[in-house]
Order: structure tokens, then sequence, then C-alpha cells
């Protein structure tokens, strides 16, 4: 029955008649899809397969594979300490995962060998990246949350701050810090109720800094437990040199010098004292993939541009080393895809579903070496899969392993349909783009014209995979 549906199936050509899951999506949505055999010449579905459109997180497929064929399994960030004449110098490389606890180590090993005492100054070396923190294309309105923490060589605790905020029956709201945190929040938002909030429109707004300050304002509606905050660090290196600070006192090293960033001025040769090495690449791409980590992504981009380039790391050199990596290295030319970031988190990224199509090809060829099918998400299982409402039942439960990617308008997915046999049969690329429902005045629960139309192609998916 599997074969006989799947020949059926075969014999539409998709790219000059109309799909039957798209008539889900609402007017205006535009759409590119691929979903074609890994051992076969069989194409089930091919739809708009070279108009660009923005990848959104997807592209984290791009940026894993072109860090596997450029660094290789045993990279690893590295974050050092020196003694440099009198100073203390810190060299930072952009870990993504180094936190407080990494620093006070390197501080209290440099403080034993040096009679805890650092007689000069205390140097944070960033000169591994340079250009901007933050793509072009990064909205102004997402800056202060963590999923756009910037991507800087000093980065700590993730360049993340976790904070609450509670709402009050006098009508006002109170922040709770922790207080290892060097940031000021101030909130003047308003607590309403649920009716209130909809009458006047009036939403939870953020306003950020250069100096690690907030401000909340607008509204919030009244809720019985704290809502859960994470502001993105807007100076990490000022972040970084408080928290710095925070140590120094806490470890009780004899220190009267001030902190500074950059490289010492003294031409002294540096004394290697400390070194904190991150976990190797496999594994932070396992976490960049299956929690689609952004900060990940584009520290790992601009290591690229550093590494390709021998030169300081930015998200211009990074981006194009990755186009020229997956040239020189996978014969995979998309020097036609815009690429900002890393990450996906650009609204200014493009590129088309044939691009990613020959990305996932590559992946599964090379599986044996690269390792990155296992690093995926599987739907309804794992990852940023296991609560998509698409993927949480049967048939869908288990049987893709793929990417998302969401941004404004935007829905996409890539990856690879199993068999049988719980083995990658089939490729896809879902792009879902100026994806614009119709706001319904009730608040009466409907199944989202997303869903529908991806619980369709999902299922199609499965069928083809399964059969080929």
């Amino acid at each position: 029955m599997r074969l006989i549906a799947a020949l059926t199936l075969a014999c539409v050509s998709f790219s000059t008649l109309a799909y039957t899951p798209l008539s889900y999506l609402p007017e205006g949505s535009r759409s590119s899809l691929v979903l074609e055999s890994l051992t076969t010449s069989t194409d089930q579905v091919k739809l708009n397969t070279e108009q660009l459109y923005p990848p959104a997180s997807t592209l984290k497929l791009v940026t894993a594979l072109a860090a596997k064929l450029e660094l290789g399994d045993d990279f690893h960030f590295s974050t050092s300490i020196y003694r440099q004449g009198s100073d203390a110098l810190i060299k930072f490389s952009g870990d993504p995962t180094l936190t407080r606890e990494h620093i006070k180590l390197l501080l209290k090993q440099y403080s034993t060998q040096f009679s805890n005492t650092i007689k000069g100054n205390i140097w944070l070396d960033n000169t591994a990246f340079t250009g901007y923190q933050r793509a072009v294309g990064w909205p102004w309105d997402i800056l202060g949350v963590c999923y756009s923490a910037p991507a800087t060589a000093i980065t700590l605790d993730e360049n993340c701050a976790q904070a609450s905020i509670y709402t009050q029956q006098d009508g006002n709201t109170r922040v709770y810090i922790p207080a290892h945190y060097p940031i000021e929040v101030a909130t003047h938002a308003s607590t309403v109720s649920k009716s209130g909030q909809k009458a006047t429109q009036c939403d939870l707004e953020l306003i950020t800094s250069p100096n690690n300050q907030y401000r909340l304002s607008g509204c919030l509606v009244e809720r019985k437990k704290p809502l859960p905050l994470k502001f993105a660090i807007q100076n990490p290196e000022l972040y970084t040199q408080d928290v710095v600070l925070q140590l120094i006192k806490e470890l009780r090293i004899k220190f009267d010098g001030g902190i500074f960033i950059g490289q010492p001025l003294n031409k002294a040769k540096p004394l290697l004292v400390a070194s904190h090495q991150s976990v190797k690449l496999p594994d932070l791409l396992d976490t960049m993939l299956k929690k689609s980590d952004n900060l990940i992504a584009d520290n790992l981009t601009k290591a690229l541009g550093g590494h390709f380039y021998v030169q300081a790391g930015s998200f211009n050199n990074g981006t194009e080393a990755i186009k020229q990596i997956l040239l020189t290295k996978a014969s995979i030319d998309i020097r036609n895809a815009q690429l900002a970031d890393g990450s996906g988190l650009s609204r200014n990224n493009r590129m088309t579903s044939s691009d990613m199509s020959q990305v996932l090809r590559y992946i599964w060829t090379h599986n044996d070496k690269l390792g990155l099918i296992d690093a995926l998400p599987t739907s309804g299982q794992s990852g940023t899969l296991k609560y998509r409402s698409s993927m949480r039942k049967a048939p869908i439960e288990g049987q893709i392993l793929a990417k998302s990617g969401s941004l404004y308008g935007s829905y996409n997915m890539a990856g690879y349909g199993l068999n049988e046999h719980g083995n990658p049969s089939s490729l896809f690329v879902q792009f879902v783009s100026d994806y614009h429902p119709q706001k319904r005045d009730n608040d009466t629960p409907v199944v989202a014209p997303i869903v529908q139309f991806e619980k369709a192609f999902y299922n199609d998916i499965i069928k083809f995979s399964q059969s080929n």
C-alpha cells in the first residue's frame, strides 16, 4: 500500500501543480519546498527552489558544516591568564560557554602563584574579534533579550543576566536580580488585569542602555508567580570588568590597580599562568543545533573568519569564510546567498532551498566523518522539536531529524525523514515566509494554519521516506 501511494505521488509534478498542504497557509504566504530521496533520483516535491528566503536558524546547519570542515573536531575556545611585567592579562577568544567560575579559577591559580597579589593592572584582551558585536539586520526591538546577546571576544555567562518581575496588588511591579549580576534594572510597569490589558493594548516594554542599565515600562497582566526575565548584556566588556572586580574581592587578592580592556601598554614577554578550555567542537555543535544557540553559532562564525583569514574574526570575514570553505572543501557553491551572521538571527540573511538541500545531502553523504546528523533534534522528542505542535504525536513523532528556524513571518525546517529502520532516507527543506494569519477576535482555541500545513507536509515526508 505504501509503495502504491508513493508511486502515485511521484507521478505528480509539484513544481507545476498546487501542492495540497499549501492550501492551509493564509493568502499572501510564500513557500519554497524540497523533498527528495537520498538514495535515488526521485524528487517528491520541488517548489520555488531557486528563490531567496530568510533561512532563520536553519542557517546553523551551514555554520556547523563549515566549522567541521575548517576547524575540526579538536577545536576548542581557550581563555588564558598571563603575567606581563607587573600586569595580569586575561586573553579571551569568544568562548560562548565561559562562566564566572572559570574566570574565578584562573584568578585563583594566578594569585596562588604570585603570593595572592596583582601588583599592576588587569587587562582583558578582546582582540580576537573585531567589528560589530551584533550583525547587520538584527532588529532593535530584540536586542535586550538573551537570544540576541552580542557576539563578542569577551563573552561571559553567555552574555546574559537572569532576573524576575513580580506583579503587586497596589498596581505596581517589582524586579528581583541575583546579587552576582552587576546590572541595574528599574521597573515602572503597571500591574493590570487581563481585560484591562486587552482594552488598552498595553504590553511590557524594555529599554536598554550601553552601561548595562535596563528599564521596564508598560503593563504586565497580574500573575501568581514571577515572570522570568533574561537580559542580554549590552556591554560585555563592562560586565566582565565588574565581575572580575567582584571576584578579586571574593578571593581577597591584593590589588590596587585598574581593570582595562585591550592589551598591556608594557611590551614585556607574557608568561602563561593558567588556561581554561571549552568543550570541543562536536559538543559545541550538539548544543548549538539541539538548542538553537545563537551565541555559539555567531562566535563560531567569527572564529571561522579569524582562522580562515588569519586575522581578527568578524561577522564580515566569518560569513565570507563560510562561503569559501563550503566551496573549496565541499564543492557547495552558495555565492548568491546573502549571509549577515551564522545564527540566522539577521533579517538580511537570504538563501535558496536548493542551497540548503546541497548542504543536507553533503552532511548525509559524509556523516561517518562529520557526525552532524546525530546532533539534530528529533521530532517530538528532543531539542527545539520536542514540543513543536506539529510533531508531538504519531506518525510524525520520532520520524524526523531536523533543524527548525523561525523569524517574524518565517517558519522553516530542514532535515531528514527516516525509513522504517530509523535511518535517513530523504532530505527536505521547508521555507515559509510572509506568514501572517488573520487575528481572531475571540479566545476560542484553533489549530494554527502553519501547524495544519506542517502536519500535512511532514506526513508526506514520512510516507515518502518509509516507502522510498
